[in-house]
């Protein structure tokens, strides 16, 4: 039995490169169309939540069945995931100013949590957005 991390795609052109980044780690990933989440099974460790180039608060925004990830399995969620979440649980997304595009330098608020704690302060990635997380 292969464990593996599921990706759900919204459309994002990062997606790609986040199963990559995952399989870099010698972990399996599998992606799938954001609405065809197969039955989570004992081999799915985690899901992640791709972004996307629609937003949130678009009349045609992608809904993913959260209730069916959600406290199932770890999740995480990348731009449009994340705001998607944030939207659906009654968190605030706005839009932003400006769209952004490019390298940005990686700041953590929170360093208790393990999934993420080995990740350097700073650390080069990759937005494209055009919503905030208020």
């Amino acid at each position: 039995m292969n464990e593996k991390i599921l990706i759900l795609d919204f459309g994002s052109q990062y997606t790609q490169l986040i199963a990559r980044r995952v399989r870099e780690l010698n972990v399996y990933s599998e992606i799938v169309p954001f609405n065809h989440l197969p039955p989570l099974d004992d081999t799915i460790k985690g899901v992640i939540l791709s972004g996307s180039p629609f937003s949130v608060k678009d009349p045609n925004a992608l809904h993913p069945e959260l209730e069916k990830i959600v406290g199932q399995r770890p999740v995480l969620a990348i731009c449009y995931g994340a705001q998607y979440i944030a939207n659906h649980y009654g968190g605030s997304v706005e839009r932003s100013q400006k769209r952004e595009y490019g390298k940005a330098k990686l700041a953590r608020l929170h360093n208790e949590d393990p999934l993420l704690h080995e990740i350097p302060e700073g650390s080069q990635v990759w937005m494209s957005h055009g919503d905030t997380i208020m």
